[in-house]
């Protein structure tokens, strides 16, 4: 019999959520690097640079990979012969451990989750609570999967329920273009088959928790029907052409898992969920000889590299013009200076109901730029916590009023912009900026100065003023309206069709 103390539950908990804000998983940095040596697109190239670039210096710096710090999702596996030495229940240890771990003093966290999630959506303060999995097993130990999962990528998670004559890779083939470049790749797709809905969902999300291994896979050749489904959607998916942030590229996924378990005979459920370049869980066990302290990663398991882009633009952006922007072409980087506001979903939202009611913004839109980003609060000396981008789609029901009544003049977010958007960008000769998601704490090391503007109430969604110095982003819609997410897929899905033929 062992005996699991809860203290000791609740600081590996909260020690592993703190690792794994700041060290990516060896196996993803490997695989990254090597996808990157290969890559033949500038601009995919580009983007994973900036991923490892970023990643290793979170492992030095020891500050969240991305600014989105997650929902905390845990599986535990209980021994049936564990004793508890606790008052608490099992999920209050856990969401303790979280609590501890995201309100660290040194490396704060971004608390993301909002209670009352169809009414008010009141941030709970702490990222509280985890969504955890708990099964009885044989044996005396706790087994622990801890992830945080962003919610760009987890906004892409799809599922159906095909007839079992269906093809699972036709839908999947069908389905991946679907979800844009808003999970951020290159990741791991993790797919769940068989059992009931809610089962499929939780084999795809468990499935992401494992190494990746599927060039290992290809080299001994697969032998189960879920092994031989995961080297044929892992050659067919990258043969689409997505590539890095939807840039277009050789790398679109890293590896593809399957788990599958029995089903109904008139059903074939299946769930598809997305990992993204910032990938963030890891595993340990409780024996009851006290907590568990992960070991840290080399950084010699690092590519060294510097960011240096070849042919960059430089720009002001207090004194931009619309003349100068009408110059910008689409996949060209900008290294930005100056001034930009920021605002989410949040205080567009509030924003435009002012502008319904003829109500005067507590900002001035005209000709300034603004940054779609929920930074992290800032520790020690920073300016600013890790503040990547979030994804850009969520805000193109209120991109065209926006430019109309305010005069704005760019937008900067991750991933592509939907046709509604594309068509407001275009009428209004504005332009669209892509900064890569992955590269959070790279970004912020360009904000030089920062202050709360309006929405003080907002938290991370807030409006700011952000001072930048040769913050690095790509022309994504120009102000003719062509956007590099629909003519870099299409132009390297047609390059790899050409290799594999000559292959």
């Amino acid at each position: 019999m062992t005996i699991i103390k809860q203290e000791d539950l609740i600081q590996s908990v909260a020690d592993a959520l703190q690792f794994i804000s700041y060290y990516h998983p060896v196996d993803f940095i490997k695989h990254m690097a090597a996808a990157y040596e290969k890559e033949q697109s500038p601009a995919a190239r580009d983007a994973m640079a900036q991923i490892l670039i970023n990643s290793r210096m979170c492992a030095e710096g020891h500050r969240p990979i991305c600014q989105d710090t997650g929902i905390v999702t845990v599986f535990l596996k209980v021994g049936m012969d564990v004793r508890w030495d606790a008052t608490m229940s099992v999920e209050d240890m856990v969401n303790e451990g979280v609590r501890r771990a995201y309100q660290h003093e040194h490396n704060t966290l971004r608390a993301s989750i909002l209670a009352d999630p169809a009414g008010a959506r009141k941030n709970t303060k702490d990222n509280t609570p985890a969504v955890i999995n708990m099964t009885i097993v044989p044996g005396d130990k706790l087994e622990v999967l801890v992830a945080a999962k962003g919610g760009g990528s987890e906004a892409k998670s799809k599922f159906a329920m095909l007839n079992p004559s269906d093809s699972i890779v036709e839908w999947v083939l069908k389905t991946v273009p679907t979800m844009g470049a808003g999970w951020c790749p290159p990741g791991i797709i993790g797919i769940g088959i068989g059992g009931t809905a809610e089962k499929a969902m939780l084999l795809a999300k468990e499935s992401l928790m494992e190494p990746i291994d599927i060039q290992e896979l290809i080299e001994r050749g697969p032998k189960t029907t879920a092994e031989k489904l995961r080297v044929e959607l892992y050659k067919k998916i990258n043969q689409l052409g997505i590539g890095a942030q939807g840039l277009g590229g050789l790398t679109t996924v890293l590896d593809i898992k399957v788990s599958d378990y029995p089903t109904h005979a008139a059903n074939l459920p299946i769930a598809m969920i997305p990992n993204c370049a910032a990938t963030r869980h890891a595993h340990f066990v409780l024996d009851g000889s006290g907590p568990v302290a992960l070991e840290p990663p080399s950084l010699e398991d690092w590519p060294t590299l510097t960011y240096n882009p070849v042919n960059a633009r430089r720009v002001n952006l207090d004194t931009v013009t619309r003349e100068e922007v009408a110059t910008w072409k689409p996949g060209e980087v900008l290294l930005l200076n100056g001034k930009m506001l920021t605002g989410r979903d949040a205080a567009h939202k509030r924003m435009t109901e002012m502008l319904h009611k003829k109500e005067a913004l507590p900002v001035d839109l005209n000709n300034r730029f603004i940054y779609y980003v929920g930074p992290v609060d800032p520790v020690r000396e920073e300016v600013v916590g890790p503040a990547g981008p979030t994804t850009a789609t969520r805000m193109d029901k209120f991109t065209r009023q926006m430019l109309k009544e305010t005069n704005l003049l760019g937008m900067i977010g991750k991933s592509e912009r939907g046709p509604a958007a594309i068509e407001a960008i275009r009428d209004h000769k504005a332009v669209y900026l892509m900064a890569v998601g992955g590269a959070a704490y790279l970004v912020s090391k360009a904000i030089k100065k920062s202050r709360v503007l309006a929405f003080h109430d907002l938290g991370m969604e807030a409006i700011y003023e952000f001072e930048v110095e040769d913050m690095p982003v790509m022309v994504a819609v120009d102000v003719n309206g062509n956007s590099v997410h629909e003519s870099g897929p299409r132009e390297w899905q047609a390059k790899i069709a050409e290799l594999v033929e000559i292959g």
